[in-house]
């Protein structure tokens, strides 16, 4: 949603924006172009693939580019390492890349086989092949139920515990085959591989556990009038951020019966709008937005 993050942000030439999640550095890309000598883009990936190939297209910005590899849970350190006190805007546009899904050894894609391995930063220890070889079987079944709202977890879980007795499940392909082989049949909601890799990389990544506090430092480092985007992919993500949003742009929170505020809780934000989804071209060049929802909000205070 490019065109979309544009208008939110709106940016002012002069500003400095941070792109929690570089990835391909698409909307870092059109962002920087908007900006001035005297503006400056800051990039966080965790994927040194993201870094490396970022650095290059970026590369005839006029702004000053500072690209970090690291977690977006660490923006507040990268902040202050780069010298950006307070910041004009953020965006973070969620879940697995492009580059990712696409590249078939890096373990995200139910449809390719490859090595199990799901880790956004490679530098990390625990890849997919841990979570599926060593977690025993209630802990899988949380993750599938969780973060994959997957209704026959414990038959797959049972399943995967049952095979890696005899040998342990090294590929996507043999994860993929006792998914298939484990619930029935469906006609519709997919492949029944989906919400299991779901469940599995965002487990191997923490993608959600880091979210919540990541967007409310962002806002904590924005500007009055300076304005946060967020893309998400899932209703677990989307949930998180909807709470987060609707969090900090409440005023007084004391309980409803007190006659006089007590707890000086402000609103730090104001919503923008509803959540917008990818428009029909988008989604016909590529069928990935279909799912995608922009929030975005604005510093009041």
């Amino acid at each position: 949603m490019p065109s979309e993050i544009l208008d939110v942000l709106n940016p002012n030439p002069d500003g400095i924006y941070l792109d929690c999640t570089l990835g391909g550095a698409g909307h870092s890309l059109r962002i920087g172009e908007k900006l001035s000598e005297r503006g400056m883009l800051i990039g966080i990936d965790r994927d040194t693939d993201a870094i490396n190939a970022a650095k290059q297209k970026l590369s005839g910005l006029k702004c000053k580019v500072e690209i970090v590899h690291g977690n977006f849970s660490r923006l507040d350190e990268i902040l202050n390492e780069v010298g950006a006190e307070k910041i004009d805007g953020a965006i973070f546009d969620l879940g697995v890349s492009s580059h990712q899904i696409d590249t078939a050894e890096r373990g995200f894609s139910y449809m390719k086989d490859a090595p199990l391995d799901m880790r956004m930063d490679r530098t990390q220890k625990t890849g997919a092949f841990d979570v599926i070889n060593f977690y025993d079987e209630e802990r899988l079944i949380k993750i599938f139920r969780e973060y994959g709202e997957e209704k026959f977890s414990g038959r797959i879980a049972s399943a995967i515990v049952k095979a890696r007795k005899n040998s342990p499940i090294k590929t996507t392909g043999e994860l993929v085959r006792l998914i298939e082989n484990s619930v029935p049949k469906m006609k519709t909601g997919g492949h029944p591989a989906k919400r299991i890799f779901q469940a599995v990389r965002i487990e191997v990544n923490g993608e959600l556990e880091i979210l919540a506090g990541a967007v409310t430092s962002a806002v904590n480092r924005l500007k009055v009038g300076g304005r946060i985007a967020v893309i998400t992919f899932h209703s677990l993500e989307d949930r998180i951020i909807k709470s987060t949003f609707k969090n900090l742009s409440t005023g007084c929170i004391c309980p409803k019966n007190f006659p006089v505020c007590v707890c000086n809780h402000k609103a730090e934000i104001k919503i923008l709008g509803k959540a917008r989804t990818a428009s029909p071209e988008e989604t016909e060049k590529n069928s990935r937005a279909k799912s995608a929802k922009l929030r975005a909000a604005e510093k009041i205070s």
